[in-house]
């Protein structure tokens, strides 16, 4: 029976997965052209089961050495010459995989030098150039290299004097036998392998490796792929209550709603509400929600250890997700490229970057606030939680209310920017201990601008719709108004709320209730 993974390789005839048959398709077509170029995306974003099956694809008409730098130890990197012999017996373990694709000859030329460089565990560039042609010339078919987890070797100038070996070989293909095409794979973007080596300000960029050819191809999981994924495993289920009822379009939406596609997400999500026998629908998926967003695992770690490890990017991240700043990518900005290249961020159509995914916002938040536990606002909400809930529901008129008089008893002498900067901060923190542990929310990333965002919170098959926004006088926010109305239909909800950020010093605090047209809306001014 197949099953869910979210550790190592993807096999078909083992594990629930997602076609990916036509990004390999081309993917083999760069191959094909002779290109030699990067795969870069976060952790856990399938580049292994992608370069797996790329190499299964590719094994009909090529020879193909797959190696991986993963648990090399740090005395491999002493030197290039160290590094060199490292790679030829990687070669010779990827010899005797059952895949292996490279004919007998190339073997040979691998094994006798292996057997002649052994007691050193060195070999010279020079030479391991002339073995890399010789075995290039020697192959029956086109030879393919493809390393993954180049990450490893990123931080040792050994790896950056292999890769200008790798390139001087490139630039002289017309005259020597090289490798048909190099892929490299990682998170890391190869051009900023020397900003780690040496990170002053004009060693960024410095890589030679500018003869990549650029990658594009999306290694997130359509809608449409994820659909397929799980009807297979609706049919294989058949006759389980807890599956049958499975609309498989409406999950799969659901499942892509909240994780954009991340691979590892995808499957861990379906592979908590298969073990825990949660129902395929709705209510199963958040309850699957609250135990990935309780969980510690590889990713979310991995997340935190690179806030930690780049300041800057915690900075920027804070700012996008509080004060609703909209950022235009920019390539030339460092930061800017370590959350792109990490993952924290994606890009729309025009160029305007936003978290990748809710998942990653909402852990995101959860991560910032847990650093704020001793914040004013916080403890009041941990204190009056259980008064604004009833009957399984948040008494949100009431909770507003709450929040409009504690925030401006804690917060009334800070002046307009700490408001505009820190409002929407501290509703969330307010929130969290009311419904953590059994509700979730998100922030619609589609709505948030420097003005204005919108909280969705799920809480026991309920949902609830806020509007934070930042109070630009009267005709504004009757636009606010008329905006949540709006929105409510997407929803089909007839009840919505506005938290009114003023800085209007004759507009009076409180709550009021608003009706347009058949919608009503409880308005809170901070």
């Amino acid at each position: 029976m197949k099953r869910f993974n979210v550790t190592g390789t993807c096999f078909p005839d083992k594990h629930y997965m997602v076609d990916i048959h036509e990004r390999i398709e081309i993917i083999a077509q760069m191959v094909k052209r002779g290109d030699y170029f990067c795969i870069n995306a976060g952790r856990q974003y399938g580049k292994t089961t992608t370069l797996y099956a790329l190499r299964n694809a590719l094994a009909a008409d090529y020879e193909v050495y797959a190696i991986s730098f993963e648990g090399l130890a740090d005395a491999s990197y002493a030197t290039e010459a160290h590094l060199a012999f490292a790679m030829l017996q990687l070669f010779q373990m990827d010899a005797m995989k059952k895949i292996c694709s490279v004919s007998k000859p190339v073997q040979e030329l691998v094994s006798n030098a292996f057997d002649k460089y052994e007691v050193s565990s060195q070999i010279e560039l020079g030479k391991f150039s002339i073995l890399l042609s010789r075995m290039c010339k020697a192959a029956t078919r086109p030879l393919v290299l493809i390393i993954d987890e180049v990450d490893q070797a990123s931080n040792h100038d050994s790896f950056v004097r292999i890769l200008g070996l790798l390139r001087a070989k490139f630039l002289d293909r017309e005259d020597l036998p090289t490798f048909q095409s190099v892929i490299l794979a990682g998170v890391y973007d190869i051009k900023n392998l020397k900003l780690k080596i040496r990170p002053e300000a004009e060693h960024q960029y410095n890589s030679p490796w500018n003869i990549a050819t650029k990658f594009d191809v999306d290694l997130s999981l359509p809608a449409d792929g994820i659909e397929r994924m799980i009807a297979e495993y609706k049919t294989d289920h058949t006759g389980i209550p807890e599956v049958d009822g499975m609309d498989a379009h409406d999950m799969a939406q659901l499942i892509y709603d909240y994780t954009s596609g991340y691979p590892f997400l995808v499957s861990r999500l379906c592979q908590i509400i298969d073990e825990k026998k949660l129902y395929w629908n709705k209510e199963g998926f958040l309850s699957a929600l609250k135990v990935l967003y309780l969980e510690n695992n590889t990713l979310f770690d991995d997340m935190i250890k690179k806030l930690n490890e780049f300041p800057e990017l915690s900075k920027i991240l804070q700012s996008m997700l509080y004060q609703g700043h909209s950022f235009t990518f920019n390539p030339d900005n460092f930061v800017f490229n370590l959350a792109k290249m990490f993952g924290f961020i994606k890009l729309n159509e025009s160029g305007k970057a936003s978290i990748a995914n809710r998942i990653f916002e909402t852990r995101l938040y959860n991560y910032y606030s847990s650093n704020e536990e001793t914040n004013k606002i916080l403890t009041q909400g941990a204190i009056v939680r259980s008064r604004f809930i009833m009957d399984g529901r948040i008494g949100m008129d009431h909770l507003l209310a709450r929040f409009a008089l504690h925030f401006n008893d804690i917060y009334s002498k800070k002046d307009g920017k700490f408001v505009e900067e820190m409002g929407r901060k501290m509703f969330l923190l307010y929130l969290k201990p009311i419904i953590n542990g059994v509700g979730n929310y998100y922030i619609e990333s589609k709505t948030r601008d420097e003005t204005r965002t919108d909280v969705i919170i799920d809480y026991l098959g309920h949902q609830y719709i806020i509007e934070l926004k930042i109070w630009r006088g009267n005709a504004y926010n009757e636009r606010g108004e008329e905006q949540i109305a709006g929105y409510l239909d997407l929803y089909h909800a007839k009840k919505g709320y506005l938290v009114s950020f003023c800085f209007n010093k004759d507009k009076a605090p409180g709550t009021k209730t608003i009706q347009v047209g058949d919608k009503t809306i409880t308005e809170a001014v901070i």
